[in-house]
């Protein structure tokens, strides 16, 4: 059975946020030795309404919030997440799977999203270099952490600014699946995998 990875975007979205995890997974996917899937990769937002990136592309979301298949590992970029934070209702959505998924996932400022939902209580984290210290203040219930790609909580994974999301993303390929996919997916994507020390 593929392990089922859920991205949740939203207007105002980081493109290479989601976009970036979307191509590790599918590529680990395609480049492994085996007939089966290892990853079901689909997109999630509030509605299947248009959404529109930061930077102005626009995405079609394929399921909603309200009807979605099974979740394995649930992926929250970042972007201007200043209304997503307000959405009560996102938030504990994003509550309620962390509870029933393997993983979740942060990038950038999507740590605000998890540490909103009380994900990372008591727990160490990170985001992009600019949001640092806005994540401190804002959650001092969280170890923030700075120069580093991507904390593993073991449950709960972070990566830090748009392209670590891709390191991140690595990590957890090479988490479920093993570190020669993982390179052999780095070496796909050309990519130079920065991994934490």
């Amino acid at each position: 059975m593929p392990v089922n990875v859920a991205i949740y975007i939203f207007d105002d979205v980081e493109a290479l946020d989601f976009s970036g995890p979307y191509e590790v997974f599918t590529s680990a996917s395609r480049i492994h030795d085996s007939e089966d899937s290892l990853f079901n990769v689909f997109t999630v937002a509030e509605s299947l309404n248009l959404v529109r990136s930061r930077a102005g592309m626009k995405v079609m979301p394929e399921f909603s919030l309200s009807e979605h298949p099974d979740i394995d590992c649930l992926i929250i970029p970042g972007g201007v997440v200043s209304n997503e934070i307000c959405k009560e209702h996102v938030i504990h959505w994003i509550y309620e799977q962390s509870k029933r998924v393997m993983i979740t996932g942060s990038v950038c400022t999507g740590a605000f999203l998890l540490a909103q939902a009380g994900i990372l209580d008591d727990k160490s984290a990170t985001t992009h270099w600019e949001d640092i210290s806005y994540l401190r203040s804002m959650f001092p219930q969280v170890s923030v952490k700075e120069g580093v790609r991507w904390v593993d909580e073991g449950n709960v994974v972070s990566s830090a600014g748009i392209s670590a999301g891709i390191d991140m993303s690595l990590h957890l390929v090479e988490r479920l699946h093993g570190k020669q996919l993982a390179e052999r997916t780095a070496k796909q994507l050309e990519f130079d995998w920065t991994k934490n020390i």
